[in-house]
């Protein structure tokens, strides 16, 4: 074994951290500050019921192709785990197939586990809004289909209310009637394994989004 190797190695890895903020420990590199982002918010599964961490609360966001979407809010702190996958339809056991098909209703969507002590729900939804274009309909950029729809998904009626509030005055600011729906969340249901953490895992800025917001 070569020592010396080995220490320039981790010299150099060392180096790149503190440069690039990436650590290359990892099987893909990704932002360090993605370690602390989980893949679980609320005991995800299969239509299952929800339930947060305690002191925690969820949120779900349909914004489009559902990669960029959980790209960009494992990168807003306070948020404690991320998950993609479908809801809002009329089927049982959704795939990425049956939902591609647009036969199904349902809409691809991110689930938000969060601490709203670190960030709000209204800062969740300002993200949101910064980075898709909600007076889309059934679309988002070169994507169609009402599964890529623009969508708050709410777990209580005071998301509700601010979701309204949060709409009308983005609503004020935008050009075009917004489209985005306002509904309860039905029954969420996890996709596919490989459609997780896809652009941290792969390192590809899938679907762009708009702007990054703030």
């Amino acid at each position: 074994m070569n020592v010396a190797a080995i220490l320039v190695g981790s010299a150099a890895a060392a180096l790149a951290v503190a440069i690039t903020g990436f650590s290359m420990s990892q099987d893909h590199a990704k932002p360090a500050m993605h370690k602390i982002v989980g893949t679980n918010p609320g005991h995800v599964g299969r239509g299952t019921p929800l339930r947060a961490e305690d002191g925690h609360e969820l949120a779900a966001f349909s914004g489009g192709c559902f990669w960029g979407t959980e790209e960009t809010f494992r990168n807003v702190r306070g948020v404690k785990a991320t998950a993609v996958g479908y809801t809002g339809g009329q089927t049982s056991g959704p795939t990425y197939e049956t939902v591609c098909s647009h036969t199904t209703g349902h809409a691809e969507t991110v689930l938000i586990e969060y601490d709203p002590k670190v960030v709000t729900y209204n800062q969740l939804l300002d993200r949101f809004w910064d980075t898709h274009d909600g007076t889309q309909l059934n679309r988002q950029g070169p994507d169609y289909g009402d599964s890529y729809r623009s969508a708050i998904w709410t777990f209580s009626p005071e998301q509700v209310k601010a979701a309204e509030l949060s709409k009308a005055l983005r609503q004020k600011k935008t050009v075009g009637q917004i489209v985005t729906t306002i509904k309860p969340l039905p029954k969420f249901w996890i996709a596919e394994y490989y459609h997780q953490q896809y652009d941290e895992k792969t390192g590809y800025a899938g679907c762009p989004l708009l702007k990054t917001g703030g």
